[in-house]
């Protein structure tokens, strides 16, 4: 499939990497050169698949999924490159034919935050614009990976397909066992009460870790971390975009806890 250039309207001055884009949907530049490799990557029906729009707790995530399928130690896993355990491939969508797959949602106004600070950390970006600026291009796609609107419904439509297991960061912090218990189903991990809750607690310990290991304070695990950003205005600007997208779609979300 061909490559195209796509300038990025709006972008400040300092922002001097260009998005390029695949398969219809815009790419951050350390993507380039890699999509038809990856497209053509082998999948065996045994593959189980963590998927996420971006800044949406995938780390975390990856870490709770390898503790509850491995019975492993939270310190161990701490120690660790969870990636060696569960490499990460960037593509906008792996598919849901052939393969399991868990994913992961978070409330948008959290993730957007947490988008513009790791955006400002990258040397590869070096986003210098505004967070206005920056929450206008995600409410009209202007980032990398498409529109999380999309994204997150797509999945969602999904949620009851066997291959499927349809997680919100949210619930990580407010009904952890639930979860866990969910992904342990989904898994096939079997364990009695006991160990389900050990297991949660296990998980428990390995979130607040996480959670106390987070570079940058304002993308902190924490829900609700968007009031700390938002304007009254860019609230409701907010709002009103998020009903109209989500308007035909009955998912919701937990914007504080």
């Amino acid at each position: 499939m061909a490559e195209s250039e796509a300038d990025t309207p709006s972008t400040p001055i300092e922002f001097e990497s260009k998005y390029f884009e695949f398969d219809g949907v815009r790419l951050p530049p350390f993507c380039r050169g890699k999509m038809e490799d990856i497209s053509n990557f082998s999948l065996r029906s045994s593959d189980i698949w963590i998927v996420t729009y971006p800044k949406s707790g995938t780390s975390l995530l990856q870490e709770v999924v390898f503790l509850v399928s491995q019975g492993a130690d939270p310190d161990e896993i701490g120690l660790m490159n969870i990636d060696e355990q569960l490499p990460v491939i960037e593509y906008p969508q792996p598919g849901l034919d052939v393969i399991q797959v868990i994913y992961m949602a978070r409330n948008p106004k959290d993730l957007v935050v947490s988008y513009y600070q790791f955006h400002r950390s990258l040397r590869t970006m070096s986003y210098r614009g505004t967070f206005q600026e920056f929450c206008r291009r995600f409410m009209n796609d202007k980032l990398a990976y498409g529109s999380w609107f999309e994204h997150v419904q797509e999945f969602w439509e999904h949620r009851l397909d066997s291959n499927v297991l349809f997680l919100k960061y949210e619930d990580m912090f407010k009904d952890l066992g639930t979860m866990v218990e969910h992904l342990a189903q989904f898994l096939g991990v079997s364990c009695d009460k006991t160990q389900l809750e050990i297991l949660v607690e296990n998980c428990n310990q390995l979130i607040e870790q996480c959670c106390k290991s987070e570079a940058l304070s304002i993308s902190s695990c924490r829900v609700g971390v968007w009031r700390d950003v938002f304007t009254v205005s860019m609230n409701e600007t907010f709002d009103a975009y998020y009903r109209q997208k989500m308007v035909k779609s009955d998912l919701s979300f937990d914007f504080c806890l």
